[in-house]
């Protein structure tokens, strides 16, 4: 069974999504970290840099395969996790700590709304 904390949200794409104030904070899930394998590296975007809905800003590598993470909202990246330069793998041990990706300020917070809650989340992947 996956880990699928209470008090985030998630997307079919496997990300969660933490809103601490007036950002939101974005990580991979525990069901997609352990889909992956072990992460040995992550192309991360820029602070900066600006999303719209759905729009790849990552590449997580593993031992299996490279895949794209994309923003759940639009909005505007204000910190990246540079951590993960070194430590790719906090992804695997942290997927809701240390592993967070980005932080965003959303053009639309209540947008969060739209996303799924962890009951939906278990639902989607079928625990």
């Amino acid at each position: 069974m996956s880990d699928v904390p209470e008090g985030l949200f998630y997307t079919k794409e496997h990300e969660w999504i933490r809103v601490e104030g007036d950002e939101v904070v974005i990580g991979i899930t525990d069901h997609a970290q352990n889909a992956l394998t072990d992460i040995v590296y992550i192309e991360l975007p820029e602070a900066g840099q600006v999303c719209g809905d759905m729009d790849e800003f990552a590449i997580v590598e593993s031992v299996k395969s490279a895949s794209p993470i994309f923003a759940p909202l639009a909005g505007e990246i204000t910190a990246v996790n540079e951590a993960l330069d070194d430590a790719p793998e906090l992804m695997n041990q942290e997927p809701y700590g240390e592993g967070w990706i980005i932080r965003m300020k959303l053009d639309d917070a209540s947008a969060v709304s739209g996303l799924m809650s962890p009951a939906d989340y278990k639902s989607e992947i079928g625990e």
